[in-house]
């Protein structure tokens, strides 16, 4: 089953300090869910639409100049002319061997947490699925492999992990274009391109369970490019590599 929910049923409730809020800035095809320190978002909703506007703007002006970044499933060349943003996503290409835009929502939710943090110690910029952390405490992170039967692992992130993003591919669940089969891949970097990107790639070879050993394997030799770590899920079975602390949710009864 293919699942397309516009409301972004993926997003379960967030479990937030007293100190914390959650809320939403979208602009266009962009819509970021933020949890960060309240103070955040009573002054900089607009300064966030603004940023995420100008970044977008930087993306859409280099397509327009060079379309094949839009379309590509295959690294381009590197530009040094690109702008910030696309760099990022041309680097991370070129490192997991898929196209630019398989970063494309890692890249912004890192862009966007980064510029932010130094005015909330604690935000957690969730795009599309893709999360980039900044977070002086520790965080549990629903890993949503099977929506109908919802989240029942998770991932444990200690103090010491941030920065850090967790972003995702999936053959069942959103709009990503993805060649193989698996439920959920989730890969762990400390760069939102890097994660973003690899997700694609790891997920490409997940075509049924006997492919688990190839994609972790695989996720071995993405380490040097800044893959911390990788869960995947498919046809009933999981597979772990690397700086990943697997947690149990608890079930409603």
């Amino acid at each position: 089953m293919i699942y397309r929910d516009t409301h972004r049923g993926y997003r379960p409730p967030v479990s937030r300090a007293p100190d914390e809020t959650c809320f939403t800035v979208v602009v266009e095809e962009s819509d970021l869910r933020i949890t960060a320190r309240r103070s955040l978002e009573q002054t900089g909703t607009q300064e966030i639409a603004k940023y995420l506007s100008a970044i977008r703007g930087e993306l859409k002006n280099y397509i327009l100049l060079h379309p094949d970044f839009a379309t590509s499933l295959t690294p381009l060349p590197l530009d040094p002319h690109a702008p910030p943003i696309a760099r990022a996503m041309l680097d991370a290409a070129l490192a997991c061997q898929v196209g630019p835009m398989a970063a494309v929502a890692g890249t912004v939710a890192q862009a966007v947490a980064d510029r932010f943090a130094g005015e909330s110690p604690d935000i957690l910029v969730e795009n599309g699925g893709d999360i980039y952390l900044h977070s002086t405490r520790e965080r549990i992170v629903a890993l949503l492999a099977e929506p109908v039967q919802g989240a029942r692992l998770a991932l444990r992130l200690a103090p010491g992990d941030f920065p850090v993003a967790l972003c995702g591919s999936s053959a069942t669940i959103g709009h990503s274009l993805s060649f193989g089969s698996a439920d959920l891949v989730t890969v762990k970097s400390r760069n939102g391109s890097i994660a973003d990107a690899a997700a694609t790639t790891l997920g490409n070879l997940a075509k049924s369970a006997d492919h688990l050993p190839l994609v972790l394997k695989r996720a071995k030799e993405l380490a040097p490019a800044g893959v911390l770590g990788v869960f995947v899920q498919v046809g009933g079975k999981i597979g772990v590599w690397g700086d990943m602390e697997l947690a149990v949710l608890e079930q409603d009864a």
